[in-house]
C-alpha cells in the first residue's frame, strides 16, 4: 500500500506542475487550477499486477491541464460543474453532473479543462493500471520530434 501512496504523491507532484506550467502559459489563470486529492488505491484482487485508482479533481474556474497521457483505463464522472474533455482525434465534449468519460491506456488525453471562468469543476476519476507504472505522462506538443 506504501508503494501506491507513493505513486498517488507522485501524479498529485506531476498534475501539480502541469496546472503551474498551463499557468505560466497563460497569466489570466488561476493561481492554483486544479486540486487533487487521492481517496483510494488498492492492488485489484483476481487481476494479478493491477492496481485501482480513486481520486477527485477540482478545477478552480478557468482550470486546465496540459495534454498527457495515463496508459490505463480512466473513467471520469462529474459531480460538479461543467468540464471540456477530449482525447486526441476525438471531438471535445462539454460535460456535466452525471455525466462520464473515459480514456483508453492508449488515449492521449488532449483536453482537460474546466468549461467555467467563473465556477469550480469538480470530478470523480477511477483509474485501472499497471501497477508500480506511473499515473501520468507528459506529451510532447504536436510537431515535436
Amino acid at each position: 500500500m506504501n508503494g501506491n501512496r507513493l505513486v498517488m504523491t507522485a501524479f498529485t507532484a506531476v498534475l501539480a506542475l502541469w496546472q503551474g506550467l498551463a499557468v505560466a502559459a497563460e497569466p489570466a489563470a488561476s493561481a492554483q487550477a486544479a486540486i487533487v486529492k487521492s481517496l483510494f488505491d488498492n492492488d485489484q484482487t483476481g487481476v494479478p499486477g493491477k492496481e485501482l485508482l480513486m481520486l477527485t479533481v477540482e478545477y478552480l474556474p478557468g482550470g486546465a491541464s496540459l495534454p498527457h497521457r495515463h496508459d490505463a483505463q480512466v473513467f471520469v464522472y462529474v459531480l460538479e460543474g461543467q468540464i471540456k474533455m477530449q482525447v486526441a482525434g476525438g471531438p471535445v465534449v462539454t460535460l456535466g453532473p452525471g455525466q462520464t468519460f473515459y480514456e483508453a491506456p492508449t488515449d492521449i488525453h488532449a483536453v482537460s479543462a474546466n468549461a467555467s471562468k467563473t465556477k469550480p469543476a469538480k470530478f470523480l476519476v477511477f483509474i485501472v493500471k499497471d501497477k508500480g507504472a506511473p499515473v501520468t505522462r507528459e506529451v510532447a506538443p504536436a510537431g515535436t520530434p
